[in-house]
């Protein structure tokens, strides 16, 4: 990351000192505006997070509609995690997972955010404010997202269980994850979770060396098989995390594993190159390769979908101007311009009508809807992925979501649970 912090924390000081002026002056209610579009465009925001959102795109627009610099830096989810956790001062905006958030949030390094400030609030799928994506919905296992979305105040320490008007992280986007598959390489029907174990792909399967989202394809995985039955696979007790490590020790010993992957471009390269054929992947790797005009196919399976939603969680530190900036961005990511460009990469918007806006009828009907396409479907960097005729992996919004079975999560035993990984990885 490069080095701002000097000269930044004397232009930070002269930004609050003009907002303090205003707020002093008090009836002056045409000085804040004015203050305002004088120094928006000295403000710059530290924003950090993982390379399937931090998107030199996004920052360019931002510049673009609300003036202000937003550098951004990307990382892969552990490091995300220790800078949130560790180093405070290094950024303004965290863009994180909600399983992150659960790490973070106990360390004080964000604030929490007042819900009054969020034009499109009430807009925001039920996911992430009672957890049901329907009113009949059934809850999945793992962190799922409300129930570290809220705390109790401003200056709230425990997650509470209700819509308190105070968020811990403002959800940006969501998905369902599942294994991405070469069917030009394996020229058969793939339909659980289990194939990935499966001998017949040995030396061609891969899965992600993170251990808090790898854990969970894990465990879909050995419930798939019969082998465990989890009273919770986001939360598992030291027995069952045994059980899976032991299972998958054995499949990495007889050489089912061609590689492990951190990013989504290593598994681009692994799933591209023909090297692995089945392996845990995120959409905009999916999306790369078929980019690339080589068949790639995001596998709906029996056993359903492990999710994850991402957020954008605010420094404690964070005052004055540069605060209301960084509401403001907020306020546009809900917008439907961002949205709209990462649903193109497969993902979901928090706030799907605005993204509406911003796709046409028939890039809604096939990423949304789960209708044929009409037309050419491309990605945000206009390279074709689908044909007119052609629908979504998976089906429509609902029926991705609907068939959630688990969340990325933080376990209990969480530290023990890294240490069964890292022997694994090690095997």
């Amino acid at each position: 990351m490069k080095d701002f912090e000097t000269p930044r924390l004397s232009r930070r000081s002269v930004l609050k000192g003009a907002a303090a002026t205003v707020t002093a002056a008090g009836a002056s209610t045409l000085g804040a505006p004015m203050i305002w579009a004088q120094n928006i465009k000295d403000v710059t925001l530290r924003q950090f997070g993982t390379g399937v959102s931090n998107l030199n795109e996004v920052a360019d627009k931002v510049k673009e509609d609300l003036g202000f610099t937003l550098e951004m830096t990307a990382l892969d989810s552990d490091a995300v995690t220790q800078r949130a956790a560790t180093q405070p001062d290094s950024f303004d905006i965290a863009d994180i997972e909600y399983w992150i958030c659960k790490k973070v949030w106990p360390t004080g390094n964000l604030q929490a955010m007042d819900t009054s400030k969020i034009k499109n609030y009430d807009k925001i799928v039920g996911i992430f404010r009672d957890g049901k994506l329907t009113p009949d919905s059934t809850i999945a296992q793992g962190t799922a997202p409300h129930s570290v979305g809220f705390v109790d105040g401003p200056d709230g320490k425990a997650f509470v269980d209700n819509e308190s008007g105070w968020m811990t992280l403002i959800p940006t986007i969501y998905n369902a994850d599942t294994l991405g598959i070469r069917p030009d390489l394996i020229g058969r029907p793939i339909e659980s979770w289990t194939e990935l174990l499966n001998p017949e792909f040995a030396g061609k399967a891969s899965i992600l060396d993170i251990s808090s989202i790898g854990i969970m394809d894990a465990a879909m995985v050995c419930e798939a098989m019969g082998e465990v039955q989890y009273g919770d696979k986001g939360n598992m007790t030291k027995e069952e995390i045994d059980k899976t490590m032991a299972i998958f020790t054995e499949a990495k010993k007889s050489g089912q594993f061609r590689a492990f992957w951190k990013t989504f471009d290593e598994s681009v390269n692994l799933m591209a190159s023909g090297e692995v054929v089945i392996q845990s992947m995120w959409s905009p790797a999916i999306t790369a390769v078929k980019s690339r005009g080589i068949p790639c196919v995001y596998q709906p399976l029996k056993e359903g979908y492990r999710s994850w939603g991402g957020g954008i969680g605010l420094s404690k530190s964070l005052s004055g101007l540069e605060l209301d900036a960084a509401y403001e961005y907020i306020n546009w990511y809900l917008d439907g311009w961002v949205g709209g460009f990462l649903m193109r990469q497969g993902y979901y918007s928090a706030v799907p009508e605005t993204s509406k806006n911003f796709m046409s009828e028939n890039e809604w009907g096939y990423w949304f809807e789960g209708k044929e396409a009409t037309d050419v479907i491309t990605s945000p960097f206009g390279d074709p992925l689908a044909q007119a005729g052609e629908t979504r992996d998976g089906g429509s919004f609902h029926d991705r979501m609907g068939a959630v079975a688990c969340w990325n999560a933080v376990m209990d035993e969480n530290q023990y649970m890294v240490r069964k990984w890292n022997e694994f990885i090690a095997a």
